[in-house]
């Protein structure tokens, strides 16, 4: 019995090590994104640009977000200038995505997602999963239990098979 209770208690701290601490992100809106509101969520971050040959991935996520979001799934788009594709400010990145693909994802502002002064969501993600961006429209899905479900490079189209699959497994 003793064994067995040992095995539970290692097993419960492994899993609260892999739980994603609270991180809070600036909202191209205005405000606070704060992660910890999707607790219990899946959550699919995006690093994305408005510059980019990838950049019309932005109607996919749409198009997951509308199919998902009623089972629970949230898509975030974290616009960054870090491969220098991206828009000059927040607000020219919010217009560009309205008029051009008519989003309603959350979004924040302008983030940095690699080196020294990556925000610390991604050198969470760094320690954690070994995952850094390596371009733009990199994808992490977070299970609601806040680990590192998925990741995916910027070739992983929104709607593809591996994307869905791995989001569809998360959902209630």
């Amino acid at each position: 019995m003793r064994l067995i209770l040992t095995a539970l208690f290692v097993l419960c701290a492994s899993l609260a090590q892999a739980a994603m601490p609270s991180f809070t992100f600036p909202s191209i809106d205005g405000g606070e994104i704060d992660l910890a509101e999707w607790r219990g969520q899946p959550l699919l971050v995006v690093n994305t640009a408005s510059s980019c040959g990838y950049t019309p991935q932005y109607d996919g996520l749409q198009e997951l977000f509308d199919t998902y979001r009623d089972r629970g799934l949230v898509v975030l788009a974290v616009p960054s200038n870090d491969f220098r594709q991206e828009l000059a400010s927040d607000e020219a990145v919010k217009d560009f995505c309205e008029v051009n693909f008519d989003l309603d994802i959350p979004m924040t502002t302008i983030t940095r997602v690699i080196g020294a002064e990556a925000h610390p969501f991604y050198k969470w993600l760094e320690v954690e999963a070994g995952f850094t961006p390596r371009w733009n429209f990199n994808k992490v899905l977070i299970a609601p239990d806040g680990s590192v479900a998925a990741t995916f490079g910027s070739n992983a189209r929104p709607l593809s098979r591996p994307v869905t699959e791995a989001i569809t497994a998360l959902l209630d």
